[in-house]
C-alpha cells in the first residue's frame, strides 16, 4: 500500500505533533495513507475524531471509541506503535463554529501541554476543507495522497450489502471491523434506515428542482425540564426529538409548531403555547437532515414555574416525556439530527 516515492524520510525537521482532523466514518485506504505520510513528518500523531457522541445513523454509523479502536489497529497492522498515536474526540457544533474550534483546540493542548511544535495535517479538497485554515498558529503540512475514495463510497457499499467491494476500499483491520459489526443489531437497524432514507429521497427525484422542506419545532420548558418526544418511526427510530413536523399548506409556522406539540404529546389544548412564546430562531445547516434540504423554524416556549403537565405520545411520536435540562443538554447521543443542538442553542441563551 505504501510507495516508496510518497513515503520518502522528509527532508524538513519532524514537528513534535501533527494534528489530523476528520470524521473518519469509517477509515478507509487514503486515511492510512495520510496518516502514515504524516507520521514521517512528526514524532506523535494527535487524531482529532469529530461527531463524537452523536446518535448512531447512516452517515455517522460509529462511535467515537469504536473509529479510535479500528484507526488504532489499523495503523498498528501497518508498523505504527500505539505510543505514536493520540486521539481527541470532539462534538459537532452545527450552529456555534467558535465552540468547535475551542474544543479542537483545548483537546490537542490536553497533549501538547502549551507547546508550538505542531503541525496540521490536512489535504484542502473543495470547500469542506476551510477548517485547515482556522488554526494560523499550527504550521499547515499539505499531504500528497490524492485518492478518489471516500468515506461516502465505502458506507454506500457497506449499506448497499457489497462487502465484498468493501474489502477492496479498507485496510484489513478495518474490514474485520466492518464484518463484525454486520452482524450486530446495530447494522440491521441503520440498513434499515439507510434503505428508507433511499426510498425517501427516490420519491423525489423527479421534482423539476431540488426539494427545500421546511418545518416548524418547539424548544418546551416547564421547571427545569424540556419537553421531548421519542420518534417511533424512521429515519431516528428511537431517538430523542423537539415536537414538530412539516408545515402545512395553509398554516404559519408558529401555528405548525402549536399543532405538532399538541398532537405529538397530549399537551392539553388548555396549555397557551402562544402566550409562552419566548423566542425563535431559524436552523439551516445545509446537511442537518439526511432526508434532504431542510429548514426547521423553532420556537421556545416557557412555561414557567409549577406541576409539569401529563403527556401521552401520539401523531409519530412513540412517547412523549419531560426530561431534566441538565441530563438532556449531557446526553447529545441520545438525540435526532441537529435536535440537541437546538435545544442547547436556546438554553444556552438564558
Amino acid at each position: 500500500m505504501q510507495d516508496s516515492a510518497l513515503f520518502s524520510p522528509p527532508t524538513r525537521r519532524k514537528r513534535t505533533f501533527g494534528v489530523y482532523i476528520g470524521r473518519f466514518e469509517p477509515p478507509h485506504a487514503a486515511h492510512l495513507l495520510v496518516m502514515l505520510e504524516a507520521l514521517q513528518s512528526v514524532q506523535k500523531l494527535i487524531v482529532v475524531i469529530g461527531s463524537a457522541r452523536a446518535a448512531r445513523n447512516p452517515k455517522n454509523p460509529f462511535t467515537a471509541d469504536e473509529r479510535q479502536e479500528v484507526i488504532s489497529a489499523m495503523l498498528l497492522e501497518a508498523g505504527i506503535t500505539r505510543a505514536r498515536l493520540l486521539f481527541v474526540h470532539v462534538r459537532d457544533y452545527y450552529y456555534n463554529e467558535a465552540l468547535w474550534l475551542s474544543e479542537v483546540q483545548r483537546g490537542v493542548q490536553h497533549f501538547t501541554h502549551g507547546s508550538s511544535d505542531v503541525a496540521l495535517i490536512g489535504h484542502v479538497k473543495d470547500d469542506s476543507s476551510y477548517y485547515l485554515r482556522s488554526f494560523p498558529a499550527w504550521e499547515f503540512i499539505p499531504s500528497h495522497v490524492v485518492s478518489p475514495l471516500s468515506a461516502t463510497d465505502v458506507r454506500r457499499a457497506y449499506f448497499g450489502g457489497h462487502l465484498d467491494t468493501v474489502r477492496d476500499m479498507v485496510p484489513p483491520a478495518v474490514h474485520a471491523f466492518l464484518d463484525a459489526f454486520h452482524a450486530t443489531p446495530e447494522y440491521a437497524e441503520l440498513r434499515a434506515e439507510y434503505d428508507h432514507l433511499r426510498e425517501y429521497r427516490a420519491a423525489w427525484a423527479d421534482a423539476p428542482f431540488p426539494p427545500v422542506f421546511v418545518t416548524a419545532d418547539a424548544v418546551v420548558t416547564r421547571s427545569g425540564h424540556v419537553l421531548l418526544v421519542k420518534r417511533g418511526g424512521m429515519p431516528g427510530r428511537g431517538r430523542l426529538a423537539m415536537p414538530g413536523g412539516f408545515l402545512e399548506q395553509h398554516e404559519t409556522l408558529l401555528d405548525c409548531a402549536v399543532r405538532e406539540t399538541h398532537e405529538e404529546t397530549g399537551l392539553g389544548v388548555g396549555v397557551d403555547l402562544r402566550a409562552a412564546l419566548r423566542g425563535s430562531a431559524v436552523f439551516d445547516y445545509p446537511e442537518r437532515s439526511l432526508r434532504g434540504r431542510t429548514v426547521t423554524h423553532a420556537f421556545h416556549f416557557d412555561l414557567g414555574i409549577g406541576q409539569l403537565p401529563r403527556l401521552q405520545g401520539g401523531s409519530d411520536a412513540a412517547d412523549a416525556l419531560w426530561m431534566p435540562l441538565g441530563e438532556a443538554l449531557s446526553s447529545p447521543e441520545l438525540f435526532f439530527e441537529d435536535h440537541h443542538a437546538i435545544i442547547e442553542n436556546f438554553l444556552m441563551r438564558g
